[in-house]
């Protein structure tokens, strides 16, 4: 099939990491793709949740949001009453970035990595976990004392890197017949299938979602996605590797 932007099937739409573009957090990214953009910022606290109080253990998590004219239409401040797929998206992105995590080499401080969509055409919680671990990763730096000066405050030194790996997540499925890579919102809004895939650096799943919306798939088909946004990880983790050096040194 054609797609709107010319893309080949496997082909993920151009991605920019725009890493340290904001001053005061501790990390920070601009993440791109395509015509979908989501600002990504980690601030450390000197603080755990209540259940790691005295624990010597800390804690990363994350927070998710559509700013109100990220979407076609305004979409309604969340401060009050947040939805439910944004609710269950900081579940997804905090899950991600805790399962490459050596908790208790933070000491017992936590870091809250803040995902805000500023532009919506597909796939904004896979580009906001790929951007919000460049932006954990800026933090943890800046904890351990090795560059990236903030004009924050961080909490206790970090002796031992607590990032056991690097991860990234895309999204795939099938439309009109035919899987696709990186689904856009019109493709992604007629999809028989819809799948995000997050893969750490190694090729550990962290986690697969994907559901039939219209036509059930099979394994042939599940294994085809798989393999597509497998190897599109294994570049997104390239970007990352990329831009993080570029910001050390």
């Amino acid at each position: 099939m054609n797609r709107d932007d010319g893309r080949r099937p496997d082909e993920m739409r151009p991605v920019t990491l725009d890493l340290g573009c904001l001053k005061y957090a501790e990390g920070s990214c601009l993440a791109a793709a395509g015509n979908t953009r989501v600002l990504c910022a980690a601030s450390v606290e000197k603080r755990v949740p209540p259940f790691l109080a005295g624990s010597g253990q800390g804690w990363v998590t994350a927070e998710y949001g559509l700013l109100p004219r990220s979407t076609h239409q305004r979409t309604a401040r969340e401060s009050d009453r947040p939805r439910g797929r944004s609710q269950e998206i900081k579940r997804f992105l905090g899950r991600s970035l805790r399962a490459v995590c050596d908790l208790s080499a933070l000491g017992e401080q936590q870091i809250i990595v803040d995902c805000d969509v500023i532009q919506a055409d597909g796939g904004t919680r896979t580009l906001a976990l790929t951007g919000g671990f460049c932006a954990l990763k800026q933090a943890v730096e800046c904890m351990r004392g090795r560059g990236l000066a903030s004009a924050s405050p961080v909490g206790q030194r970090v002796e031992r890197d607590p990032l056991i790996e690097y991860v990234a997540a895309i999204s795939v499925g099938i439309v009109d017949g035919e899987v696709l890579l990186d689904l856009d919102y019109s493709e992604d809004s007629r999809a028989d299938t819809d799948m995000n895939l997050v893969l750490t650096e190694s090729g550990r799943i962290v986690e697969v979602q994907a559901t039939a919306e219209h036509v059930p798939f099979d394994f042939q088909e599940f294994s085809r996605m798989y393999d597509m946004a497998a190897r599109a990880i294994g570049e997104l983790v390239r970007l990352q590797h990329a831009g993080l050096g570029s910001v050390r040194d």
